[in-house]
């Protein structure tokens, strides 16, 4: 154990000192991280054993997750993006409908193993993107403020609004195979999981930041527990809505736009320790994956799944996103840009272990799918993320062709 522990801690010293270095070229942080993982585990060096650590993914990935999707959404600049409200608005209504169903119909074609529910499962799941894989264009400055707003919502709520659906479709499929503990009404898990998530995070937010205010008024809260609100305030938020069958995402996010409101300049100073966490936590994420996930699909890939994978990230995506964003101010080049800058990640894979502990017949299908997709997005979306960006960023400084 301790000997596993030296190596993580080793490797986390090396990357934080050219971090700022890595994050500068065209390499991504995740795809170092994992590339890191596929080295140290089983399949090269075999410092780390794979099924250990797996065991313990979803409950890292979660808690990456609800760190990124709170600090993230409390760093939104909302007057750029209600200056913009159309496009995130668009993408979430009419995108993203229209990339589970793509999604959907392309696995009935391609991967005939999965029943009908099973299929519809497979297109919610990949039709979730990834904030924290999104992060490299997120932040760079050089992209237009309402493109990167536009990406942050749309990445913040669009794994939010796919729980619900994930959680009805898996109990559709559980009821035809005659295993569902109980017939399931569609309409009250959405309202459930949206409703409870919403009111949990803003109601939680709300009292926290009074807390909050209150204390800094008093001179109470010193400079080493302030680190500590934030992650503790997106922790709870996730906990008390999962408790309550909610969307811990979808309050993990809209309780973070809340804060954000609530402490106005001030957020800052607390947010920065939630993402240096989230940071941490997204790199174990990642190292796991390629120690314990990524070595396990090796000669399981048949070529159908490898089709669907490719076309999950291009024209399953990127289509319904341009089909969306029409009549509005965005231009071509900007809808595409919009459209391919769908990377799955973290919540992909945390749903598809709710999957995998369903025990649907498909269920190990689905997760070959979605790992290798994932994987493929990490490769795709991290090596295009600077040139893009710059691309993007000429395109609307007049210099582009």
């Amino acid at each position: 154990m301790h000997s596993e522990v030296l190596i993580l801690a080793i490797f986390a010293f090396l990357y934080s000192i050219v971090a700022g270095r890595i994050e500068r070229s065209v390499v991504s942080g995740p795809v170092v991280f994992v590339s890191s993982g596929i080295l140290m585990g089983p399949l090269v060096l075999g410092w780390f054993e794979g099924e250990i650590l797996l065991q313990g993914l979803r409950a890292l990935a979660d808690m990456t997750l609800v760190l990124i999707l709170f600090s993230d959404a409390a760093n939104a600049e909302l007057s750029v993006l209600r200056s913009k409200l159309k496009i995130p608005a668009r993408m979430l209504l009419i995108g993203l409908p229209g990339v589970i169903l793509l999604g959907f119909v392309l696995a009935l074609v391609l991967l005939d193993t999965l029943s009908i529910y099973e299929a519809a499962i497979l297109g919610i799941i990949l039709a979730a993107t990834d904030a924290a894989l999104g992060k490299a264009v997120i932040a760079d400055e050089r992209v237009p403020d309402w493109i990167r707003a536009s990406l942050n919502a749309e990445s913040g709520l669009n794994d939010g609004i796919c729980v619900p659906f994930l959680f009805i479709f898996i109990a559709l499929a559980l009821e035809a195979t005659g295993t569902a503990a109980s017939s399931v009404d569609p309409l009250l898990i959405v309202i459930e999981e949206i409703g409870i998530g919403l009111v949990v995070g803003l109601g939680l937010t709300w009292v926290a930041g009074l807390l909050l205010k209150f204390s800094m008024s008093k001179g109470w809260l010193t400079e080493v527990w302030a680190q500590v609100t934030v992650p503790a305030l997106a922790l709870a938020c996730f906990a008390l809505a999962t408790e309550l069958h909610g969307s811990g995402y979808i309050a993990a996010f809209t309780g973070g736009l809340l804060f954000g409101r609530l402490l106005g300049k001030s957020k800052h100073q607390f947010v920065v320790a939630a993402e240096g966490i989230g940071e941490a936590l997204a790199m174990l994420t990642w190292l796991v994956f390629g120690i314990a996930v990524v070595a396990g699909i090796i000669g399981l890939v048949t070529w159908q799944i490898m089709i669907y994978a490719l076309l999950s990230l291009t024209v399953v995506r990127i289509l319904p996103i341009f089909i969306s964003l029409t009549r509005t101010a965005s231009t071509k080049k900007d809808r595409l840009f919009l459209g391919w800058f769908g990377p799955r990640g973290l919540a992909s894979i945390v749903f598809v272990v709710i999957v995998l502990d369903s025990d649907l017949p498909g269920g190990e299908v689905i997760a070959l799918v979605v790992i290798l997709t994932v994987f493929l997005s990490l490769i795709a979306h991290g090596f295009t993320a600077k040139p893009l960006s710059k691309w993007i960023s000429r395109q609307h400084s007049g210099t582009g062709d």
